[in-house]
């Protein structure tokens, strides 16, 4: 008769595995990834005209202690110098670990900063150049020669820049006649993405040389001249 022996030792090694298993020190519970960093993927030292939105997004990446990306973490972003405001201001972060918000810079600054924040980790900065109001220059329409009383075949256009000839849109620029009667149309104007704005000079009844000047806040007055005939 064959021995039912080894049949009862495995049944009692199988019995026994999960009460071994039960006792402390046994098994071992993997915890989940935490956040550990905070990374800048895009968006860090751009420069655009103060006042405006940054070209490029703000990105940033959370990884986990593993060293991999980390998904559903709440990351804050908040305006540190230069004002302006940061759309929006609190995401979760995706699969892929990122966040990405809008940056409009503030109005009237040149050194902007931002920083990006989330629980337990350092935060992070990001900085910008804000590009302020330098430079009010005659872009076309300047010297010419019309009949009197008439408007002038080419129309105004001056323009607002900032360092490296970065065009500064939302400018007010207003002009005013000084010499020989006539209108512009229309007195005043805000600058466009261009940092340009578009007038009509019409000339007076007077021969000869005419001027106006324009002026865009703290810049200028500049003239500009044109001679009726």
């Amino acid at each position: 008769m064959r021995s039912a022996r080894p049949t009862y030792l495995l049944a009692v090694l199988f019995t026994a595995v999960p009460t071994l298993l039960a006792f402390p020190g046994c098994t071992k519970t993997l915890e989940a990834p935490a956040a550990s960093r905070l990374t800048i993927v895009q968006g860090h030292l751009q420069s655009a005209a103060a006042g405006t939105l940054l070209p490029t997004p703000v990105v940033l990446r959370v990884i986990g202690t593993d060293g991999a990306p980390l998904a559903k973490i709440p990351v804050s972003f908040n305006v540190l110098a230069g004002g302006g405001s940061v759309d929006p201001g609190t995401i979760v972060s995706d699969a892929n670990g990122e966040v990405k918000a809008r940056w409009t810079l503030g109005p009237s600054s040149q050194i902007q900063t931002l920083s990006g924040a989330a629980p337990g980790v350092d935060p992070v900065t990001v900085s910008a150049n804000g590009v302020v109001p330098s430079d009010l220059v005659i872009a076309q329409g300047n010297n010419q020669t019309g009949k009197a009383t008439t408007a002038l075949a080419v129309q105004i256009v001056l323009r607002v820049t900032g360092g490296s000839n970065v065009p500064i849109p939302g400018q007010t620029i207003g002009f005013s006649i000084t010499g020989g009667g006539g209108s512009i149309s229309p007195q005043s104007a805000v600058t466009n993405a261009l940092g340009e704005v578009t007038v009509r000079w019409t000339l007076g009844p007077q021969i000869g040389p005419q001027t106006a000047i324009a002026s865009a806040g703290t810049l200028g007055p500049i003239s500009i001249s044109a001679i009726a005939n």
